[in-house]
């Protein structure tokens, strides 16, 4: 109760936020709800003088709530269904995670870019955008100034995706009778499950399609999802050897992201339920209630952001985000070719 009392303030102020962001989101797919909750948030919180009764239910929020988020979104993978459709991607997609995070621990040693903020960069490019940097900040410990600002960047070079994939894919000859190459190509180079949506609805549109490219597209994404487990034990892990160095009392248990063990919980659930003839609506209100969750999270994130702070220090992470971008569009177009897709 006592929590309860402590926390509702802050909680309150971050659902007042993320309600409208939550609507804004779906009528601007190509810029989502996340993004929408961060610069409230950061706009928000400069007309605050006093956040002190506030912080606890913020900080809640934005730690919390962001685990639970990640937990719900194991509920929108069919195991089954995601290793099925992406053996054909998966070394496209295997080859995209290693460039993306071999880039960004390159630039984190030329540039001097804070090690946090370039593993999120560098996961939230590879495997899926802001739900990969919410499951990733926990483990790594990362702040929300942190997590705001590799938010922004992906949000950048996501919507740059999403207006420019199309037109590039017409002028490299995709096929435009088949969804298979774009929606690979889109699944495979776009990281936010929003963008990859925007990106591929419009290839259908543009050649009538239904939704061949966007049904591709989304699985090749959610197989990517998948790789959120391995990263995020490597993760705990090399935190882990780290705190040993300092105290020998440290244990992998005391670190290990457990909410990452809930994921995959909820994710076999899912297939064992598709399996016995569950349809897959069923589950469709928790993966909206997980959807809802990152913005409710990253309300609270840009309210613990100092934008003046974020805007000072954003060259260096833009930098590494395009970086990023274009070694998984270049790696992932190279591996297509090669393999015959397009």
């Amino acid at each position: 109760m006592t929590k309860i009392k402590n926390v509702w303030k802050g909680f309150a102020l971050c659902l007042a936020i993320s309600i409208p962001c939550w609507f804004l989101g779906n009528l601007f797919p190509i810029v989502g709800g996340p993004v929408f909750g961060i610069l409230s948030g950061m706009l928000i919180t400069l007309f605050l003088k006093d956040k002190s009764s506030l912080q606890p239910g913020i900080t809640f929020t934005s730690k919390k709530i962001l685990q639970y988020a990640v937990v719900l979104l194991g509920f929108g993978l069919n195991l089954s269904v995601v290793l099925e459709t992406g053996r054909q991607s998966l070394p496209i997609i295997l080859s995209t995670i290693s460039t993306s995070l071999i880039i960004a621990f390159v630039l984190h040693k030329l540039l001097r870019i804070p090690s946090k903020t370039a593993t999120l960069v560098g996961v939230g490019s590879s495997i899926c955008g802001g739900s990969a940097i919410a499951a990733t900040a926990p483990v790594i410990d990362a702040n929300d100034e942190e997590v705001a600002q590799s938010i922004s960047v992906i949000f950048f070079f996501n919507m740059l995706a999403a207006l420019l994939f199309p037109t590039l894919g017409a002028l490299l000859g995709f096929s435009t009778t088949s969804g298979e190459a774009f929606g690979i190509f889109a699944g495979t180079a776009v990281n936010d499950t929003s963008s990859v949506t925007a990106a591929a609805s419009t290839w259908d549109s543009l050649y009538g399609l239904g939704s061949a490219t966007l049904d591709k597209a989304v699985t090749v994404k959610l197989t990517r999802t998948l790789a959120i487990i391995p990263i995020t034990l490597v993760l705990a892990f090399v935190r882990t050897r780290k705190s040993e160095s300092n105290d020998s009392q440290v244990k992998l248990s005391a670190v290990f992201p457990m909410f990452i063990l809930y994921f995959v919980i909820a994710s076999i659930i899912t297939t064992l339920a598709s399996s016995f003839g569950v349809p897959v609506e069923f589950f469709a209100p928790l993966k909206s209630l997980s959807k809802f969750f990152i913005i409710l999270a990253m309300s609270a994130v840009g309210l613990n952001t100092n934008i003046v702070k974020l805007v000072k220090t954003g060259s260096k992470p833009l930098v590494l985000g395009f970086c990023c971008w274009i070694g998984i569009t270049a790696v992932t177009l190279s591996l297509q070719h090669f393999l015959g897709i397009w």
